[in-house]
């Protein structure tokens, strides 16, 4: 063995015993002095049977980073469509199994070229990370099918354990017995793997896949068909994703329809670890994650204790392993597609019209504002209309993280219930008054987000999507659940229980805001409050430099741009602004319900700001409205499938958003006017292109006497 296949061979098995170490020193830790030093065998034997089907679905975001270069969030519901289909087959409907496993490979199959070719290829030249947020909308949209195809079936599998065994055998290992859905899972992963090894190494097209990753530019020049092989990819990645869910269900039981986000993340921690594309090492991995989460559960007991446990090893791989850098563009942001909204030009901002619609505008927004608590005052509306205006402050939190500074963030909710939490029990448990329970909410936000986000600024890419998202887990099961969480942070969840549960704490010792609608007037009055000091940031100094390490990090750091200052401010400024959200909203809802804070509800408000626009503060309010309207008036399916649905939309026909949207068709008439009154505008001029609309007369002659066209350019734009 050559010294290089050592090397690659010990980085394949370390993940795995890392793991298994870690696991053993939980075990020795757990409560109830459980005996010996390492978990039983049986237990150690589920675990990896359970990490063998995760390493098909880690397998499977693996191989689409390496021909995509994005991490498919979508990769567990491409699996979950014809999984349902196939298991409502068999349970409802009386199926044989061998028939329905080969018909659901095929489904997936032909579900990943659909998924592929409608979707993913309408996003073939935009930057990497726009493609990767459309695959949280593609999971939404998956997700929100899975329901239907139960229900058009006539079933709710969830509900069901008659799934057969594919056969009768049995394998005892320690003190359990396995069946055929574990006997299953062992023979078929195992052959999978080697098959999907040998396609990749020995075939023609494997290796036109491995040769695409590289490049598709020299791909395509060298003949190779690029997108028909990105077809191919995704239908392995749809198939193997099946196969995961298909085999969990038997062994583990039917999951319900819709996002997973528990068996996602730890397939995303063992991409981390395996470093994107490295496969052996992520199925290392997933067989130790699998253990870990098996030994855990048995010797703890509950899934709060996994979920922290799994949370730790995701947040310190994505620490300690570094995303693998590829080609001379590396550093330059993927977020250049961010569209800002600017204002409007000098050259008409005093004029008298525009100056006249700028305050007929404000006039009307404000009147809506003050008006609709008034119009639609039932309880349940003024209830919405104020969650609209909290989660609102939530997402221009999102603005400034994500749209700003360039960093994706999938469990901001995490932050806003620390906040909340944190803020509620300052008012509750200290009786001090809402404006210090407001500011300790901010104050516990910005902290929490400055020790998850800074260990991102190191591992770049997508890490503080991962991290942020493996919080939100282990925030909604272990730490604000008052029956799992450490003693001194579950002393001081407030319970809700006495007076607060009949009325709010005073405003500035005085003022009630116990009404709904008063609520409401001061959720909006702290909107109002996080806008002005966003944009404020955002004019300074300190914005432009947070712009600047977006675009470019290394061209900002050549010009003396304080790379972690900046990123450190970035992330104080969106993690008070979040925690200020929670704050608000737990003091809205006179209680702690932790189903409002799971981690789905993460990808719900980043939903928000990308249907609203990442660049764009008021885009974020828009897009608060449309998500969370939408929840007020529609079905969970339905609101899910509008939810992705709209992300999907917006991303292929309106990059920038609601907001840029807004602001094209306000410049739009800004041009008008200007060619009207024959008045030189060439920042409007130049971001017009020729076929955006018919040159008349007085547009041509505007053009020529901003840019000094000759009579032959003249001609051509005529």
């Amino acid at each position: 063995m050559t010294a290089a296949r050592a090397r690659a061979l010990v980085a394949a098995i370390a993940p795995l015993v890392a793991l298994f170490a870690f696991t053993c020193l939980l075990h020795v830790t757990a409560p109830g002095n459980l005996p010996g030093v390492t978990p039983q065998i049986e237990v150690v034997a589920i675990g990896v049977v359970r990490g063998l089907t995760l390493s098909l679905l880690a397998v499977g975001i693996g191989l689409v980073y390496r021909t995509n270069r994005i991490i498919n969030f979508a990769q567990s519901n491409l699996g979950q469509v014809p999984g349902v289909l196939s298991l409502t087959l068999i349970i409802a409907h009386d199926w044989n199994y061998w028939l329905v496993f080969p018909l659901g490979i095929v489904a997936a199959a032909v579900l990943g070229v659909l998924v592929e070719f409608l979707l993913v290829r309408r996003f073939f030249r935009s930057p990497r990370l726009i493609l990767t947020v459309a695959t949280i909308g593609i999971a939404q949209v998956l997700a929100a099918l899975s329901v239907f195809v139960a229900r058009w079936l006539g079933s709710d599998t969830a509900n069901s354990n008659n799934f057969t065994e594919p056969f009768h055998l049995t394998l005892t290992i320690g003190n359990r017995t396995f069946g055929g859905h574990e006997i299953m899972a062992m023979i078929t992963v195992p052959i999978v793997l080697v098959a999907l090894g040998a396609f990749l190494r020995f075939t023609t097209l494997g290796v036109a896949l491995r040769g695409a990753a590289e490049s598709a530019d020299r791909a395509s020049l060298l003949g190779i068909p690029v997108r028909m092989l990105q077809s191919l990819v995704w239908a392995i990645a749809a198939v193997l994703a099946f196969v995961t869910y298909f085999l969990n269900s038997g062994i583990f039981g039917v999951a319900p329809p819709g996002v997973s986000i528990e068996l996602l993340l730890m397939a995303l921690g063992a991409v981390v670890i395996g470093r994107l594309d490295r496969l052996p090492t992520i199925v290392s991995a997933s067989i130790g994650f699998g253990i870990v989460d098996q030994c855990v559960k048995n010797d703890w007991g509950e899934d709060a204790y996994r979920a922290a446990a799994l949370a730790f090893v995701i947040i310190a791989a994505v620490v300690l392993v570094r995303e693998k850098r590829t080609g001379r563009g590396a550093a330059i942001s993927t977020w250049q597609a961010v569209e800002e909204i600017r204002g409007i030009p000098r050259e008409l901002r005093h004029e008298p019209a525009v100056r006249a619609a700028r305050v007929i505008l404000a006039v009307v927004a404000a009147a809506a504002v003050v008006l609709v608590p008034y119009v639609w005052n039932g309880a349940a509306q003024l209830r919405i209309e104020t969650v609209i205006a909290i989660f609102s402050i939530a997402g221009v939190s999102m603005v400034v993280l994500s749209g700003w500074a360039g960093h994706v963030s999938l469990g901001q909710m995490a932050i806003v219930g620390i906040g909340g939490v944190v803020g509620a029990s300052v008012t509750t448990l200290n009786n001090q008054d809402l404006v210090v329970g407001l500011l300790a909410g901010g104050i516990a936000g910005t902290i929490v987000m400055v020790i998850v986000g800074l260990p991102a600024q190191r591992a770049k890419g997508i890490s503080l999507g991962i991290s942020t998202l493996a919080l939100s887990l282990a925030t909604y099961l272990y730490l604000l659940n008052v029956n799992f969480a450490p003693s001194f942070i579950a002393e001081r969840i407030p319970t809700f229980d006495g007076y607060y549960a009949d009325h709010r704490p005073q405003l500035l010792w005085s003022i009630d805001v116990d009404s709904e609608r008063a609520y409401y007037f001061l959720a909006v009055v702290c909107l109002v409050l996080s806008i002005l000091a966003a944009r404020g940031i955002r004019r300074s100094r300190t914005g432009r430099a947070i712009i600047a390490e977006r675009e470019n990090e290394r061209a900002g750091q050549a010009f003396g741009v304080p790379s972690r200052a900046t990123f450190i401010t970035a992330l104080a400024t969106s993690g008070f602004i979040a925690g200020l959200a929670g704050a608000l909203f737990l003091h809205q809802q006179k209680a702690l319900d932790l189903s409002n804070f799971e981690p789905q509800d993460g990808l719900t408000l980043f939903s928000v700001v990308v249907v609203g626009g990442l660049g764009s503060i008021g885009g974020a309010v828009a897009g608060a409205i449309y998500v969370w309207g939408a929840n007020y008036f529609l079905p969970d399916e339905w609101w899910l499938l509008s939810q992705g649905a709209g992300l999907l939309l917006i991303l292929m026909f309106f990059p920038g958003g609601l907001g840029a949207m807004f602001a094209r068709m306000r410049d739009a008439a800004l041009r008008w006017y200007a060619v009207r009154k024959g008045i030189r505008v060439p920042s409007l001029v130049a971001d017009t292109r020729v076929d955006d609309f018919v040159a008349t007369d007085a547009m041509v002659e505007a053009v020529a006497e901003a840019t000094d066209a000759t009579d032959s350019e003249i001609e051509m734009l005529r």
